[in-house]
């Protein structure tokens, strides 16, 4: 069961994960000031919500095409050394917003865009595949709400004062705050100390190894092994289906609902995902604790709470009632995220982790850079946003029918789930 002195005990006790949770905390909150300041540059320049898309498929498709290499070198090499060096990177590419000055100069977006990504792609498998060497099985599932929890308050947050702040301090302000943010996580994962067992379990990693495909065929070969692993992979893959809000949400904030301007009307919209995100799986992970059933169940729940949000919104009469059908749909969206996560994390080996969560998080961002290309395509074609959101509404109900599916298998005897090697911290308090 999670409950608030769970979430307390685990800050409290584990000096890893507060290190790793503070390291989330300033980048997702210096992200989200930074997208809404992208996406309404973007519009503001160029007034096409394609090229918004264009921006959001820039933010996730690399991690699709790098998945291979970014699963294999976070098993190979200190997943703890791969955030850092990621923040790093990012610290650069981020600051380099700073020249886009005009239309004109509108082009070097996307290709900062895409180097963020990368840097982002390397970072995000590692975190997931970290939490399990650093809480113990019982609080992994209480870690992974209390990230999911986070980051979603970061977007509420996030979204609401970036649009305040861009609006009142200049989109250059919000740029450095992001930079800031990321030297901020990358100190703090330096303080983290913990073992990192798949590290015994490889040879180091060698130049040609980069372009050694064996071990993404040795991490598919396992993933095929286990279909329950293999379909609780695919879950997000699914969910990427609503990645389409990432251009919808703006262009209702400035077409549909606009408030004090666009930039604030997209906050508010985006703002309330967040409110949405934060909701789900704080009241959904108490009924399911670790109980493999009820995760389960919750993720064919989440989708429907999605769809039907969206397939509502397409109806929505005024900014309030907007507002709280998104907060539905993505209290939904980010149930089926924390649960999938969990459920990942009980069913695949260390050695594997790292491969595991880039190929998911592949299939995520693909899904994601479809569904937000076509909802530009169609936004510019004519199409209204209402109903593009029911489009997206009426898409999220077939990984929703192919979830209910699964629901009648049942694990054979004697196949355990996995139970970290390296439980809870690993270092004296501070």
């Amino acid at each position: 069961m999670n409950s608030f002195s769970a979430y307390g005990r685990l800050i409290r006790e584990n000096r890893n994960f507060r290190r790793l949770w503070g390291a989330q905390i300033v980048s997702e909150l210096g992200d989200w000031f930074y997208a809404i300041a992208i996406y309404s540059l973007i519009l503001e320049l160029t007034g096409r919500a394609e090229l918004v898309a264009a921006a959001v498929v820039l933010q996730v498709l690399p991690q699709t095409l790098l998945a291979a290499t970014t699963g294999v070198i976070n098993d190979r090499m200190s997943r703890k050394q791969v955030m850092i060096a990621a923040d790093l990177a990012r610290v650069v590419v981020v600051l380099g917003m700073l020249l886009v000055r005009s239309q004109e100069m509108v082009w070097l977006v996307y290709p900062l865009l895409f180097l963020e990504t990368v840097g982002w792609a390397f970072f995000e498998p590692a975190r997931s595949a970290v939490i399990p060497n650093i809480a113990r099985r019982e609080q992994v599932m209480t870690a992974n709400t209390l990230s999911s929890v986070t980051w979603s308050f970061n977007l509420a947050v996030g979204a609401t004062l970036g649009g305040l702040v861009a609006a009142h301090f200049g989109r250059d302000t919000v740029f450095v705050l992001n930079a800031a943010s990321f030297l901020v996580s990358a100190w703090f994962l330096m303080g983290m100390s913990f073992a990192e067992p798949h590290l015994a379990q490889s040879a180091p990693l060698r130049a040609r190894d980069w372009f050694d495909f064996s071990p993404v065929l040795e991490g598919l070969r396992y993933i095929r092994s286990d279909r329950f692993l293999g379909s609780t992979m695919l879950v997000k893959c699914g969910l990427g289906l609503l990645g389409s809000n990432l251009v919808l949400l703006p262009v209702l904030g400035e077409r549909v609902f606009p408030v004090g301007g666009a930039v604030m009307g997209m906050s508010l919209l985006m703002g309330s995902r967040g409110i949405g995100a934060l909701l789900g799986p704080f009241v959904a992970a108490p009924w399911a604790g670790i109980q493999e059933t009820r995760l389960r169940k919750g993720i064919f729940f989440g989708f429907l709470a999605a769809a039907a949000g969206y397939m509502l919104l397409s109806q929505a009469p005024n900014l309030a009632v907007a507002c709280a059908l998104i907060i539905l749909s993505h209290a939904g969206g980010s149930t089926i995220w924390v649960f999938s996560t969990t459920l990942l994390q009980m069913y695949a080996e260390d050695r594997f982790r790292g491969r595991v969560f880039a190929a998911e998080l592949a299939l995520n961002m693909l899904a994601i850079s479809a569904s937000s290309s076509l909802a530009g395509r169609l936004v510019d074609a004519g199409v209204s946003p209402r109903t593009a959101v029911l489009v997206t509404g009426c898409l999220l109900l077939l990984p929703a029918a192919a979830w209910l599916m699964t629901l009648r298998w049942r694990r054979p005897p004697g196949q355990p789930l996995q139970t970290p090697v390296d439980a809870g911290d690993t270092t004296p308090p501070r």
